[in-house]
């Protein structure tokens, strides 16, 4: 890589706030994993540092944001080459809190890869299934590969102590996750950027 290439930076999104949120624990996690590349950089993202309000505006596809918590979340999210949103499944979708913080920006997320670690019922494979719905509409690059926390995992975690030490195959799917989130993230930056150079002034 050019050494005059700023490094891709991915932000892990926990997609919770709930009290008793079993993300912040995938989150950290998937970071762990993630640090030990040397390709990429990885930021945790926590959405309860972004107190959004209801989402009850013009699409910032159309009009500029004017809340301040939203403009300091659309400003951290131009900061990135790439996500992986880490997400609890509620009612066969994913929490109320991500889907507003989406809906919170439109520009930012352009052209951008999203890979995803989901846990709860099923593994929230079908909170994912929605989540790439929604990135697709937001014209991010969803991938294939995804982490699912579910079923005697998720359970063992939660409720009898056991850690993802326990469980390598966890790690096994994290780090084809990785792979495949960090050839996406360098070829689409690099498209990024080759775009704007050839953008009429």
């Amino acid at each position: 890589m050019d050494i005059h290439t700023p490094q891709p930076t991915v932000g892990i999104v926990i997609g919770s706030t709930r009290e008793h949120r079993f993300g912040e624990k995938a989150a950290h996690w998937i970071h762990g994993l993630a640090k030990k590349r040397a390709d990429l950089r990885f930021e945790l993202l926590d959405l309860r540092d972004y107190p959004l309000p209801f989402f009850d505006g013009m699409s910032p596809s159309r009009a500029p944001v004017k809340d301040e918590t939203a403009r300091r979340w659309g400003a951290k999210l131009a900061q990135l080459d790439g996500f992986i949103f880490v997400t609890a499944e509620y009612n066969h979708s994913i929490t109320g809190v991500l889907k507003n913080a989406l809906d919170w920006a439109y520009h930012e997320y352009d052209r951008k890869p999203a890979a995803y670690v989901g846990y709860g019922g099923v593994g929230a494979s079908r909170a994912v299934e929605q989540l790439r719905l929604i990135n697709v509409e937001l014209k991010m690059a969803p991938l294939r590969s995804a982490v699912h926390i579910g079923g005697a995992d998720f359970m063992g975690m939660l409720m009898q102590g056991k850690t993802f030490d326990d469980m390598p195959h966890l790690a096994q799917a994290a780090n084809l996750m990785l792979d495949e989130l960090a050839w996406w993230t360098k070829a689409l930056k690099a498209a990024r950027e080759a775009a704007a150079e050839t953008a009429p002034a």
